[in-house]
């Protein structure tokens, strides 16, 4: 049964629950997409299909037993960062080659109680530390739109599976950006939930206070599905919220109107040097929000300036101290050495990428003695400034918007000999992970040389909700989402 691989999810429910479709029929199809554009696009770094089509048979077999999960038989692509039992978590570094997981995340525990059909491990920068997937030590990922151009990171391989419809939905993480970025490559939905909205046990850790799990998806609606199978309290993860979880998918409104609603628009989020296309997009996105109904105000967030330095001093600080435990002995690869010194030197020095060992230096650097006061400190008290901008702009809207990236997806290797001017383009996503709220990305343009452009809708604390409605408002009423690459 041709092109099941380019439905969404909920498309494709409809059909599974009528009978037009098995669970076995979708994963051939898309397991036929890969084969077919894997090798220009390069999102996938394993697959098992016997595996992936036993679960596709169970998944058919408890549907004829009248199960009615709301994943039952949907294959899912998993960043491989996230551990899943019996497979390669690899995080894109030679350092865990050959690590096989002993024990799943909860996330991949969710969606197995919901259902889904696990594919295969996508790639990414390695340990999550990039913004073009170009830092991956496994393989390289180009962007289906234009293969000479990144995917975005470090979700590169999450986003551009999605794209490709080499996969219905994957799943990534967002640290930076690093979910809503690719997304806005790539021209697919990504969203950042909340911090402690999704667990984070049997995420492999890049900076506690600011990684989040979350969904790449076709649409906002597909988005709402997967958001509300990865919610909900976890015990092993101790910043993991309390709270119950909304019907994301059942509360959207079938209506398109957003009449009532207060829509901020931040002036230092169109920043000096942002593409004018990327602008025009935006604020052409903004007048569609408007002719639904939305009042669009003004609002600042006069500290997001600073967001930056901010990120890559506290960022760089947990990864230092996160990533210590590759060292040979306790985890990763193991090159011998006449003391336990030259053993971590050795190891650590051929296990990880340079832009792994460039963070893990420098925050080193920021956490050691007589740097700590100057440096992280002053940091996380920034961070709290930063946070209480967006709690002051919150008193006066609902949700904000706002470009994604300054640029569209640029070409392979044209920054990454410059480190700094890519952690640049992060400008417009960091403050959401240090302010630890909540924002979806979803298309909203094309640039004249055919790269997507997206829309940023950045909401409060636990307000999912409301920004899952903007976005599926807005979408409802353009065809953006409808487009697909031809590879």
């Amino acid at each position: 049964m041709a092109d099941l691989h380019k439905l969404t999810i909920s498309e494709l429910t409809e059909q599974l629950a009528s009978g037009t479709c098995t669970s076995v029929d979708i994963v051939n199809d898309v397991l036929a997409s890969i084969d077919a554009t894997d090798g220009k696009v390069g999102a996938y770094l394993t697959i098992d299909r016997e595996d992936a089509l036993a679960q596709a048979k169970a998944a058919d077999e408890a549907r004829a037993a009248g199960s009615q999960l709301p994943m039952l038989g949907i294959p899912v692509a998993i960043k491989d960062l996230l551990n899943v039992k019996g497979q390669p978590c690899t995080c894109s570094s030679k350092i865990l080659e050959g690590y096989i997981a002993p024990y799943d995340a909860t996330v991949i525990a969710k969606l197995r109680e919901a259902g889904a059909v696990l594919l295969g491990r996508v790639n990414m920068d390695e340990f999550a530390m990039g913004s073009s997937t170009e830092n991956a030590a496994l393989g390289k990922t180009s962007n289906p739109w234009n293969l000479d151009h990144v995917p975005g990171g470090s979700s590169g391989g999450s986003a551009a599976c999605v794209a490709a419809d080499e996969a219905i939905a994957s799943l990534g993480s967002d640290t930076g950006g690093s979910i809503r970025q690719p997304a806005a490559f790539c021209g697919c939905v990504g969203v950042k939930p909340t911090y402690g909205r999704v667990s984070r046990y049997g995420l492999t850790a890049f900076a506690s206070s600011l990684d989040q799990i979350g969904p790449l998806t076709k649409t906002v609606k597909d988005s709402a599905i997967l958001l509300e199978v990865l919610c909900g309290h976890d015990k092993m993860d101790s910043s993991s919220i309390e709270m119950d979880v909304p019907a994301f998918a059942k509360n959207l409104s079938n209506g398109t109107s957003l009449a009532g609603m207060k829509l901020g628009l931040p002036k230092e989020y169109f920043v000096v040097g942002m593409d004018p296309e990327v602008e025009q997009s935006v604020r052409d996105a903004v007048e569609h929000c408007k002719s639904l109904g939305a009042e669009i105000i003004d609002v600042s967030l006069p500290n997001a300036k600073y967001a930056i330095a901010v990120y890559y001093i506290i960022a760089t600080a947990e990864a230092s101290a996160n990533l210590a435990r590759f060292d040979g002995i306790r985890y990763g690869m193991r090159i011998d050495g006449k003391d336990p010194i030259e053993l971590y030197g050795k190891t650590r020095a051929a296990g990880f990428g340079s832009e792994v060992k460039r963070r893990i230096i420098l925050g080193t650097y920021v956490l050691s003695s007589g740097y700590y006061d100057a440096y992280y400190l002053r940091a996380q008290k920034v961070r709290t400034l930063i946070r209480d901008d967006f709690t002051e702009a919150f008193k006066q809207c609902d949700a904000i918007l706002s470009p994604v990236t300054p640029t569209p997806a640029y070409k392979l290797g044209e920054k990454s000999d410059d480190p700094l001017k890519m952690y640049l383009d992060d400008i417009l996503t960091t403050p959401i992970n240090l302010a630890g709220n909540c924002a979806l990305s979803l298309p909203c343009g094309f640039a004249s040389n055919g790269m997507p452009i997206g829309l940023q809708i950045i909401g409060d604390a636990f307000q999912e909700e409301t920004i899952l409605k903007v976005g599926h408002a807005f979408e409802q009423t353009t065809e953006w989402h409808k487009k697909r690459p031809s590879l």
